[in-house]
């Protein structure tokens, strides 16, 4: 019998978007044509993503620009996310001070909560995201409310955000400051937790979502924190080698080399008694820490077993541990 495509085993993808779909300006090559054929087979697609400052409708708008298929409804951003989680645990018409911008506080507005600005305004909870303006002003706020007791929840958690001239602080900074200042932890709603992706799922109405990212520290953690599957691409910020060396929270349930993987045969790994893992035509066993691969560095399925035979032998790893690796060809 033929391998059915990755893709036909799941009802939606829960895509990332820099690194998968696009690496700056520009569309990663085939990540357009492969979100594309989505509809035709029948999978859902949302698009998952920490970005606070942006809205969601900016964020489609850019992907549309790409080419890529994307109503506003299918970005589900760390606001989003984070006005979701408040409406959970608060009743209607809450107030909530809003430590960001007017993106922020719309999202709070669309659960059916109420924005506002100070402390003297009698906020139940506080929601922090990033915003260029935000100062020490905005900070003292939050941490008056955050002191008192209030529910407290940040967008995402990313310390450093990239800019034309270089890495500034991100969200987790700022929430940082927040933090020190009142000795209490925010519930965050962004990638590495798990609210954005079942937020997205729930939006989706998807019942086997595959999370597909980049980076195994917010896509591939976020995803498997979800309890869903997820697949790591070679198009972004980790590696064969970082992904090999993953500690066990952060390591993918697939690794494929790009989006256009998706549509091929995902082939089973196998263990022998002996074991050794098979992939495809190759094949890897453990001895002490060094993975021996039989087979080709440039071929995937190399990689897919030596992953299968490392994560066996170190089940239960808190940090990422790198295995010294020996080639053997056929």
């Amino acid at each position: 019998m033929a391998e059915a495509e990755l893709i036909s085993r799941f009802d939606a993808l829960l895509s990332d978007l820099d690194g998968v779909v696009y690496a700056g300006p520009d569309a990663i090559p085939g990540a357009v044509e492969s979100l594309s054929r989505l509809a035709g087979i029948g999978v859902g697609l949302g698009y998952v993503t920490n970005n606070a400052s942006r809205t969601p409708a900016e964020m489609a708008q850019h992907l549309r620009d790409l080419g890529a298929p994307a109503e506003d409804h299918q970005v589900v951003s760390s606001p989003q996310a984070a006005s979701e989680l408040l409406a959970s645990l608060l009743p209607a018409g809450a107030r909530v001070l809003v430590t960001g911008g007017a993106a922020l506080a719309r999202e709070v507005e669309l659960v059916g909560l109420v924005p506002v600005r100070t402390e003297a305004e009698d906020p139940v909870a506080v929601v922090q995201g990033f915003h260029p303006d935000l100062g020490w002003k905005d900070l003292a706020e939050a941490s008056y409310v955050v002191a008192a007791g209030a529910l407290w929840v940040a967008t995402n958690m990313d310390r450093s955000i990239p800019q034309a001239r270089g890495m500034a602080p991100g969200n987790g900074t700022l929430v940082d400051a927040v933090a020190a200042a009142t000795g209490r932890q925010p519930l965050v709603a962004g990638k590495p937790e798990a609210p954005l992706f079942h937020a997205a799922a729930k939006r989706l109405a998807a019942d086997r979502p595959l999370v597909v990212g980049d980076r195994l520290d917010t896509d591939i953690l976020g995803g498997n924190n979800a309890g869903f599957a997820t697949v790591a691409v070679l198009t972004g910020v980790d590696t064969r080698e970082s992904i090999l060396a993953a500690r066990t929270a952060e390591r993918p349930t697939y690794l494929i080399n790009d989006l256009t993987d998706l549509y091929r045969p995902y082939p089973a790994v196998e263990a022998d008694a002996g074991g050794q893992f098979r992939c495809g035509a190759a094949a890897a066993v453990v001895h002490g820490n060094t993975v021996q691969v039989t087979g080709d560095p440039a071929d995937l399925d190399s990689w897919r077993a030596a992953c299968a035979a490392w994560w066996a032998a170190t089940p239960e790893t808190p940090t990422a541990q790198a295995p010294g690796l020996e080639w053997l060809h056929h």
